[in-house]
């Protein structure tokens, strides 16, 4: 098998970010969508401590229970955990097709496209994801309720 962003995904990839904390039919529904935009699916995992840049809070579930309900969910080909560092650079060394962002995702993005063409990948393009009943199931709301969820 060669490199992650060589030719042994074949066909054309596409890559989700997230926290994917208590994993839902939300998150369920966001692979779903992204997975159309390509063959190859592959997720990224953020890890404990970015979650707490981002959200200033841990996320309910570690990085190794988030990143292992992932990586068991039928519609992802490769979920790994993103990096401490350079936030980017997993992008550079997939080289997707096609970057699919949550519709409420607003960090690491704002910068995206200019990151992108930085990098050499005029041809990747960036698409929105429609929002899944976000009044009932987002993270933060099962969170508050209580609620357990697989």
């Amino acid at each position: 098998m060669s490199a992650i962003g060589g030719s042994a995904y074949g066909g054309k990839k596409v890559m989700v970010f997230g926290t994917f904390d208590l994993f839902h039919l939300g998150h369920e529904n966001f692979l779903k969508q992204a997975n159309k935009f390509g063959d190859f699916l592959f997720v990224v995992v953020a890890r404990d401590k970015t979650v707490v840049k981002v959200k200033k809070a841990l996320p309910k579930e570690n990085q190794k229970i988030r990143l292992k309900k992932v990586g068991q969910n039928k519609l992802v080909d490769r979920a790994v955990l993103g990096n401490l560092g350079n936030k980017y650079a997993i992008i550079k060394k997939i080289s997707p097709e096609v970057i699919c962002l949550g519709y409420d995702q607003k960090y690491f993005v704002g910068d995206l496209e200019k990151e992108l063409e930085k990098m050499g990948l005029l041809k990747t393009s960036v698409k929105k994801m429609n929002a899944y009943h976000p009044k009932k199931f987002k993270s933060s709301i099962l969170k508050k309720k209580n609620i357990r969820v697989k």
